[in-house]
């Protein structure tokens, strides 16, 4: 996932540089270039948070205790009662094997990134000038831009944001993720048990993980309890002594299904109240009108019957290609000051508004430093053959005379 990009202009090129060129331009995908902090893998088709590595923290949580109930539970078929402890590991790998795969799901998918702008959008009014606002007036010059813009939604009126990293007025419910430097559709928090943020696209799959671990941990909590009282006319301390495995997972469930359970209800509270957890704490919905509820049933029905979006962004197409330097491109300085698309990163300063390097100034510095180099050996050069046309006809002169 190379992020180089070619920086330098050169007034004449040898063979070596124009090779190297033609290797910088090769054509690239999006999710190459792309500038927010997300980790991408199989070309472009998995999509995870900079956080992806908490994944295996969360895989452990689920898959240790899993696993091992269904081995004791393995053991325990050549018992007693075949049939019936048969059945309950069937249950526990299909619990196991759903809340691991709508964990992946959760997790890989796009969630629902809105695309940046590489210009910011023409002014339409003014507004209170804040600190972040004179930096995107600085530059764009004459143009400024209200923090704030109101939009109607369902007959309510909504201000949304606009978000100096992308460059956009963002959509109603959207947010923008510090953690993966997007803005993200309908955003509702940023797991750090998942790596990813939970947002349009990929709620619907965290709810059913969520519910799923639930019902996993209630599983192995309950059928514990069962295989251990099955052991009838045995001393507490005999239980404990021949099923310490038991009671280890009775603890631990009792302990996971508090924290996993209270999130699935909370969620299901926002579901039914059509409410985001950003929106909750934010806006606190519950205490006022909100703008987005449409009743019980039509906000169950939005979450797990609506077709879910395709994504905005399909970061397996290829970049546009773009000359490195565009004059009034907020994207590029950017891109040039911090380097997101590649490895080499520059030391700023910013004096009187004009922006300086520490390795020999901008491009458009290179330019005027080629051009004036340039000029300087053609007076030289024309210099010097007025030299050799005036010797020639000195001495042409001469002869005559």
């Amino acid at each position: 996932m190379g992020r180089k990009k070619s920086s330098h202009v050169h007034s004449a090129p040898c063979d070596d540089d124009s090779n190297m060129y033609s290797q910088d331009s090769k054509p690239k995908r999006i999710y190459q270039l792309w500038p927010g902090n997300n980790k991408f893998y199989c070309g472009g088709r998995l999509v995870f948070g900079p956080d992806a590595s908490s994944l295996l923290l969360t895989t452990a949580m689920i898959g240790a205790p899993a696993i091992t109930f269904s081995i004791r539970m393995a053991f325990m078929i050549g018992k007693r009662y075949p049939l019936f402890h048969t059945l309950v590991l069937m249950g526990s790998i299909l619990l196991t094997v759903l809340d691991f795969t709508f964990l992946f799901l959760t997790s890989s998918r796009d969630p629902g990134i809105i695309p940046r702008n590489k210009d910011a959008p023409e002014g339409e009014g003014l507004d209170k000038i804040t600190q972040s606002s004179e930096w995107v007036n600085n530059k764009l010059g004459s143009t400024k831009l209200p923090r704030t813009k109101d939009v109607l939604v369902n007959g309510y009126t909504v201000k949304v944001k606009f978000c100096d990293t992308c460059l956009l007025y963002r959509p109603p419910r959207a947010s923008h993720c510090s953690i993966c430097n997007n803005c993200v559709q309908r955003f509702d928090h940023h797991c750090p048990w998942v790596g990813q943020c939970i947002a349009l696209r990929n709620y619907p799959y965290f709810i059913c993980f969520i519910s799923t671990s639930t019902l996993l941990c209630l599983y192995v909590f309950v059928f514990s309890w069962v295989s251990i009282l099955e052991a009838h006319g045995k001393m507490l301390l005999m239980i404990i002594t021949d099923d310490a495995i038991f009671i280890v997972l009775i603890v631990y469930c009792f302990v996971i299904v508090w924290f996993v359970g209270g999130l699935t209800v909370f969620h299901l509270y926002l579901i039914c109240t059509n409410q985001t957890t950003y929106e909750n704490f934010r806006y606190r919905y519950d205490k006022k009108e909100n703008p987005y509820g449409k009743g019980l049933f039509k906000n169950l029905y939005e979450l797990f019957f609506a077709r879910i979006p395709p994504p905005v962004i399909n970061f397996r197409d290829w970049a546009a290609e773009e000359p490195d330097v565009e004059v009034g491109s907020i994207a590029s300085e950017l891109d040039r000051a911090f380097g997101p698309r590649g490895d080499h990163k520059h030391d700023m300063d910013m004096e009187n508004g004009d922006w300086k390097t520490g390795k020999g100034g901008l491009i458009l510095q290179t330019l005027d430093y080629d051009i004036n180099k340039n000029n300087n050996k053609i007076e030289e050069t024309v210099k010097k053959k007025d030299g050799i046309a005036e010797t020639t006809n000195t001495a042409f002169d001469v002869r005559s005379r």
